[in-house]
């Protein structure tokens, strides 16, 4: 593998030097079970290529993990018959693996995941405000 990161436990598992349940491996991806599951089936997918966040994928990755994600889902309704299901992916000082990865997992009334929000909110500033922030900076993007 050309970029590998000889500390991170993904990239060990992609050089198959740490036991994985692998569901899919191709060129640029590979695919496991969580060994800390929310539910049932719930699973992570990688690129081979160590990476920390999203904006450090290559945009044909991103669409290869993507499409990828779809199938997942799509399996996993099948197999699990859950009443939704949840995908995500935490960036920067959330990445508590330090490679980027995308859980993709069945939801179930009261499973009991959801979003936690700190005590304090901060001050929020105006929806219009913070919009016309992005919509400025992101022009700069595309």
């Amino acid at each position: 593998m050309e970029y590998v990161n000889n500390d991170c436990v993904f990239c060990k598992i992609v050089q198959q030097e740490i036991f994985a349940e692998i569901i899919y491996e191709d060129e640029e991806i590979l695919s496991f079970l969580d060994i800390d599951p929310i539910n049932n089936g719930h699973l992570l997918i990688i690129p081979k290529k160590h990476c920390l966040d999203l904006d450090d994928l290559d945009v044909d990755t991103a669409v290869h993990i993507t499409k990828f994600a779809m199938k997942a889902t799509e399996v996993l309704k099948e197999l699990f018959k859950p009443d939704g299901y949840s995908i995500m992916q935490n960036g920067g000082y959330f990445n508590d693996i330090g490679h980027f990865h995308m859980h993709v997992f069945p939801r179930y009334k009261g499973d009991g995941f959801g979003w936690i929000y700190g005590e304090e909110k901060e001050d929020r500033t105006s929806l219009r405000y913070i919009r016309n922030m992005i919509i400025s900076e992101l022009s700069r993007y595309i």
